[in-house]
């Protein structure tokens, strides 16, 4: 970690909606753009290829992993720009009525450098009358990923993971210096706990948070909240989207900033399992 050099990393903010191929090209435009502002590590949202909520329509057009062109145009883009590329997740058929919601990360020369399936599924009901069920259409991932890459070490994970602090303590103790959380977190819950969320991973972790985010009002009728965020390991806020709409956010990175907050407060040499008693008086 000590000898990584700083980098630019950017954060794609999307809107995505029902037309892969639309999709896909508006992500593509922005890559584009990042990589111009200087941008070495760049990232989009969660569901960057499609947002969709009926699972008929969603299923009649989503084909396989090998069938998924957006794959081929984000290895040629990052090719192409020399650039790492989290596509923060695009959503993958692996059943006849079963998808993952699977992040991928291609290296400067193309290739595909890591796969990640979303952990956990975002099955709640909430005050205002949301009410989402994940895990009828998204089969959970098996376990957590860390990329060793030339720039830092990464610690990939999705959206509702960021609720699981377990998740990215486990990452940050296997050496993650810098947490992706590409996300499409509703309006109720990013206005909430968006920010608060990922500060928190960021402290406890003496990690950079790199959240790029869908915001806005999408074609299938959900909203989601945007502010797309880029935090320090100190918990400081180095970038950050001021609203919903499309767009970029960037960030130096200095890797020796995680190291050097480690030291300061070395809670993850700590075990952090206790036992607990229930004292009913």
């Amino acid at each position: 970690m000590a000898d990584r050099k700083p980098f630019r990393a950017a954060c794609v903010q999307m809107r995505s909606g029902l037309d892969r191929k639309k999709n896909t090209a508006d992500a593509l435009a922005l890559i584009e753009e990042a990589a111009a502002g200087g941008a070495k590590f760049i990232t989009t949202p969660e569901m960057t290829n499609m947002v969709d909520r009926k699972a008929a329509r969603l299923f009649e057009t989503l084909p396989a992993e090998d069938g998924l062109s957006e794959i081929q145009a984000f290895a040629d883009a990052a090719k192409t720009h020399r650039v790492w590329l989290l596509a923060g997740s695009f959503a993958v058929k692996v059943e006849t009525a079963r998808a993952a919601n699977r992040s991928f990360l291609f290296a400067p020369d193309g290739k595909l450098a890591a796969r990640y399936d979303k952990l956990h599924m975002f099955d709640v009901d909430l005050p205002n009358g949301e009410s989402w069920k994940e895990s009828k259409i998204y089969a959970k991932g098996a376990g957590a990923v860390v990329v060793e890459t030339p720039l830092a070490k990464v610690g990939l994970s999705i959206c509702y993971d960021v609720r699981f602090p377990h998740l990215y303590r486990a990452m940050a103790q296997a050496g993650a210096d810098v947490l992706c959380v590409p996300a499409a977190f509703t309006r109720p819950t990013g206005e909430a706990h968006w920010k608060t969320l990922l500060t928190a991973r960021a402290i406890e972790n003496g990690a950079f948070v790199i959240a790029p985010a869908q915001g806005g009002t999408h074609e299938d009728g959900r909203e989601t909240y945007g502010h797309s965020l880029i935090i320090g390991p100190w918990g400081e806020i180095l970038a950050e989207a001021p609203d919903d709409a499309p767009g970029l956010i960037f960030a130096d990175i200095e890797p020796s900033n995680a190291l050097a907050a480690r030291r300061r407060i070395p809670n993850l040499a700590l075990e952090h399992s206790c036992e607990v008693s229930i004292v009913k008086p």
